[in-house]
């Protein structure tokens, strides 16, 4: 198993198992996956938040659940926050301009829209096929990893395990949510300005767009979609922000 890092280092722990990378900075989440990738020695990945925790036995279901897919394939699992409420995140529908702009204009409400999360509809009693899981739990194996080439570094932080996602489908590959295997994912937990962050997520969401509208209408679509996402993401940034300077949450 692998574990992946926002920050890599050259500290050796104590144990031929585990190795823990760190002081090369801030190299983004994708190129901090990479590296990891890399030096691992294992045939499978998992690719984990540094702010979750695993439940006995979560990372031995995503690999079971991934030895029935074609391959390449990835397994995400349940995030769960403090409370054991399911967080948003862990499943997902495709990532459209027409999915991004219904959600953050909140048209998903229409009975003929859907959001691009789904955590607020039942849960599954198995593994089940989705577009997209979480990177921050996540797993694949190395044959799969290799294939599509792992996380596409161009996406310093956010949508690059969408584009992940993506790419493993398009190379005929299937994504697969386990909601037996779960983590505690605490979240929000960097010291970094959630202005910065959002920046980086909503930066993101354009470089995915572009990549993959390819027809003239599809790109018109994304162009017309940025101001909305940007004022969705931007503006709970700035209101969450503001909250926690006045309430101390």
């Amino acid at each position: 198993t692998l574990g992946a890092w926002h920050s890599l280092s050259q500290i050796v722990m104590p144990s031929d198992k585990v190795r823990l990378l760190q002081g090369h900075g801030n190299v983004g989440f994708a190129k901090g996956c990479n590296y990891g990738a890399k030096l691992a020695r294992g045939d499978y990945f998992l690719f984990l938040n540094p702010d979750a925790v695993l439940r006995p036995g979560a990372a031995l279901k995503l690999a079971e659940s991934g030895q029935g897919l074609s391959r390449p394939w990835i397994t995400g699992g349940l995030l769960r926050d403090i409370n054991g409420r399911e967080q948003r995140g862990g499943r997902r529908r495709a990532l459209t301009p027409l999915s991004a702009f219904a959600t953050f204009t909140g048209l998903h409400k229409l009975p003929f829209l859907k959001p691009i999360h789904m955590e607020h509809e039942p849960m599954p009693k198995g593994p089940v096929s989705v577009p997209v899981v979480s990177g921050a739990f996540l797993m694949m194996d190395r044959a799969s990893f290799d294939r599509v080439k792992g996380f596409d570094e161009r996406y310093f932080l956010h949508v690059e395990d969408i584009d992940l996602c993506n790419r493993t489908r398009e190379a005929g590959g299937e994504v697969c949510f386990v909601p037996g295997a779960s983590v505690m994912h605490h979240g929000s937990t960097s010291r970094v300005p959630r202005q910065k962050i959002e920046w980086e997520k909503l930066k993101g969401f354009v470089k995915y767009f572009w990549r993959y509208s390819d027809k003239a209408w599809a790109k018109g679509l994304a162009i017309f979609a940025t101001p909305f996402m940007a004022l969705a993401i931007m503006g709970r940034a700035w209101w969450l922000s503001l909250r926690a300077a006045f309430t101390g949450r």
